[in-house]
């Protein structure tokens, strides 16, 4: 059970946030548990600011009282890092929604922290935004930075960190930093834009941004490829990768996954015939269309160029986030390794974990192209580390990351020294220190 807090502190609170804005009890309940159902926590308090001015006092206020926050987004993390696990306040930036027009000269807009990569995206028609996630209509901007969260167009525009060009942030002590010129060469001194980006809320509340957009894609031609197995899989990702110089995404998929989606979720299948992998290409620009032609060759293959039936096929492959989840409470691992190695992984995964656990459900897909594997597992034996361990251990051994792009959370921070040297680990914590000598920001995650 969560402690609950002093009254006269909560009427502080409600004072700097509204009476509104303080949620407790039954109201909190949406705010303590994550997308995925598997972590579940408690708060004394959700506190939702509208402003950064807001976050600042509420931030000082908690550090002086030496109460942990927990900081959180639209709440579509996969691995436990924005819910209060261990009896933490919520800072809830969804208030925080303001998005400024467009700059057309620098393809730049500055919003606010709640803003939603959707709105991103649709804030002028001449531009879109590089992230791409199928939870992009909750998924905010301060969480996305927090993440570094990629997504279905990193091997076109990279990761957040990537699009970021200048960042508000507030100290767990309530110390404002911002840098939001938006330039594109700044070389004034540390980027701590980009050490905020991926920190998972601990050096830092972010409440505003600066972000690079990017031209809409012009003709946009979107494939899925019925094919034999991983290697055909991944053999041709990569041809497409050297051959389509339009390619802004290519996404894999298998049968396992749409089976059950075609079962649970009635989605009917993408081909004629099943197939035991399919690969989702997309590209872009003039010539776009005959060089998927000539990649695809032969092959049974769906080809879209209109919106609603590219929005069609691209549903195979967003809607594989959910498939796991239709028949159990998921465990959701993230992972990528070096490319030579990304075959290794993929047909072995299934092997490793069913070792441990042979009655396991396994569902995988990703961004090939990138070396990602997203591995989703529905436990049969005890959910006691075994699945994790089994898969961690596999991607440390092929050189990789235990974390493509959803953070370590409370998920993966006991596998965290497989990735990381000790000196790394202490560096961490001592990185943690200068920013929150208090240990108040999401004091869980993450060495501190």
């Amino acid at each position: 059970m969560e402690s609950e807090l002093p009254a006269s502190l909560l009427t502080t609170l409600a004072e700097i946030v509204g009476e509104v804005n303080v949620l407790t009890g039954d109201a909190a309940s949406g705010y303590v548990v994550d997308w995925t159902r598997r972590f579940r926590g408690s708060t004394p308090a959700v506190l939702r600011p509208r402003s950064a001015t807001e976050v600042q006092a509420v931030l000082a206020l908690c550090n002086d009282a030496g109460l942990a926050v927990v900081p959180q987004g639209g709440n579509t993390g996969l691995v436990g890092g924005g819910v209060p696990l261990h009896g933490e306040v919520v800072l809830s930036l969804g208030g925080l929604n303001r998005l400024g027009p467009v700059d057309p000269e620098a393809g730049q807009v500055t919003a606010d922290a709640g803003v939603t990569l959707e709105q991103l995206a649709t804030a002028d028609p001449g531009f879109d935004f590089g992230v791409v996630i199928a939870s992009r209509g909750s998924a905010t901007v301060g969480g996305a930075i927090a993440t570094n969260a990629g997504g279905v167009r990193v091997l076109r525009y990279g990761h957040m960190r990537s699009q970021l060009r200048g960042i508000e942030a507030v100290l767990a002590d309530g110390t404002v930093i911002s840098h939001l010129s938006g330039l594109t060469k700044d070389n004034t001194g540390y980027d701590y834009g980009s050490l905020i980006a991926g920190s998972e809320g601990t050096l830092a509340v972010v409440t505003r941004a600066r972000l690079q957009l990017v031209p809409r894609l012009a003709d946009p031609v979107t494939a899925v490829v019925g094919l034999g197995g991983l290697r055909e899989t991944h053999e041709l990702a990569l041809r497409a990768v050297r051959a389509v110089p339009g390619l802004v995404s290519a996404e894999f998929f298998t049968n396992a996954g749409v089976d059950i989606l075609h079962d649970k979720a009635g989605l009917p299948y993408p081909l004629a015939s099943h197939w035991p992998a399919y690969l989702l290409l997309e590209a872009s620009g003039r010539g776009a269309f005959e060089d998927m032609a000539d990649l695809i060759g032969d092959r049974p293959a769906a080809v879209a160029g209109s919106e609603p039936e590219r929005a069609r096929l691209w549903a195979y492959r967003e809607r594989h986030p959910e498939a796991a989840g239709f028949i159990g409470v998921p465990i959701k691992l993230d992972v990528s390794v070096p490319a030579a190695s990304w075959l290794t992984l993929a047909e072995s995964v299934e092997r490793v974990v069913a070792d441990v656990d042979p009655g396991v459900t396994v569902v995988i897909y990703g961004h090939v192209a990138d070396g990602n594997v997203q591995v989703n597992l529905v436990p049969d034996a005890a959910d006691d580390g075994r699945h994790e361990d089994a898969v961690l251990t596999l991607v440390a051994s092929l050189g990789g990351s235990i974390s493509a792009e959803h953070g370590i959370g409370a998920l993966k921070a006991r596998w965290l020294p497989l990735a990381r040297t000790e000196s790394e680990l202490a560096l961490f914590a001592r990185i943690r220190r200068a920013f929150d000598p208090r240990g108040v920001l999401n004091p869980h995650v993450l060495p501190r």
